[in-house]
């Protein structure tokens, strides 16, 4: 028997996947960080367009990881270069481990309360699998060897919207490898 839904989501990956190959080939602008709207933490929306000439750090987070002491240093990198156009944006993830179970409540109390962080935050979204929220499918399709395996995976948008970087959650922020990255496109602008 033909499984239909099967045979609907394979066409439907396989035209998405095709997409921004597609709108090259036809002379138009590829897709960048900048098409994605994330829901805000404190309600509303998060445009990444609203940042467009910025650079962009974009983290899967979580409240009860090992990682979550990342916080600090992601707003330490903040502080140091938002002045200069870094925004870093927090995405609040329950896809590894369980380890963001809570709600919005929750979560501002770990980032805001215990972890003083001042940067914006997503509302809690799925980062992997068929439910991933759409900045991440297409994170994944711009660089599919470097896609979140656990929390605090760091991506790094470019000024101009493209994925520059991927950084695996092992590599703190204050890595001379995130800091190298984050400075050539902050001397870019």
């Amino acid at each position: 028997m033909i499984n239909r839904r099967a045979i609907v989501g394979l066409a439907a990956a396989g035209v998405a996947g095709l997409l921004p190959r597609v709108a090259q080939a036809a002379g138009m602008s590829r897709v960048t960080a900048y098409a994605f709207t994330f829901p805000a933490l404190d309600g509303g929306d998060i445009l990444l367009s609203s940042f467009a000439g910025r650079p962009l750090l974009v983290i899967n987070t979580a409240s009860l990881c090992g990682y979550t002491p990342q916080y600090t240093g992601l707003q330490t990198l903040y502080m140091r270069y938002r002045d200069k156009g870094l925004v870093v944006l927090g995405v609040p993830s329950n896809d590894f481990g369980g380890q963001e179970p809570g709600g919005a409540t929750e979560i501002a109390q770990t980032a805001h309360d215990a972890y003083h962080v001042t940067f914006p935050l997503t509302a809690k979204v799925a980062v992997k699998g068929e439910n991933a929220h759409p900045f991440y499918r297409w994170a994944a399709q711009e660089r599919p060897f470097e896609t979140p395996r656990w929390n605090f995976h760091k991506y790094l948008v470019s000024r101009n919207g493209s994925l520059r970087a991927g950084f695996t959650s092992a590599v703190e922020p204050g890595d001379p490898r995130i800091v190298s990255a984050l400075e050539q496109e902050v001397a870019a602008g």
